[in-house]
């Protein structure tokens, strides 16, 4: 019988981070749908709404922190804790360069 995730070397920090950055990563890809929805809805009437540059950029950094989150979640150790803190800096660096400036 195999060992669980939790008795295989995740304590309790690992989970803790690796649950923070697969909230962090369904955020953006909540952010970008949001965006999306809010960019059809704007074509349609005519009025200002988020340009072509904010959806692709929001789209493709919700992929990239999915597919780390993927990765996060599949491995143990340090490659899972790096691919964990890429999601974390991807959503810091989506947030600080869309909204904050």
């Amino acid at each position: 019988m195999r060992a669980s995730r939790a008795r295989r070397g995740r304590g309790l920090a690992g989970r803790g981070l690796r649950g923070t950055s697969g909230v962090m990563a369904a955020g953006l890809v909540g952010l970008f749908v949001v965006l999306l929805g809010g960019w059809v809805f704007t074509t349609r009437t005519g009025s200002a709404g988020p340009g072509t540059g904010m959806l692709v950029g929001h789209g493709l950094a919700a992929a990239a922190a999915v597919v780390a989150q993927v990765v996060a979640d599949r491995r143990d150790g340090r490659g899972g804790a790096l691919a964990a803190w890429l999601v974390l800096a991807i959503a810091v660096a989506v947030l600080a360069g869309y909204w904050l400036f």
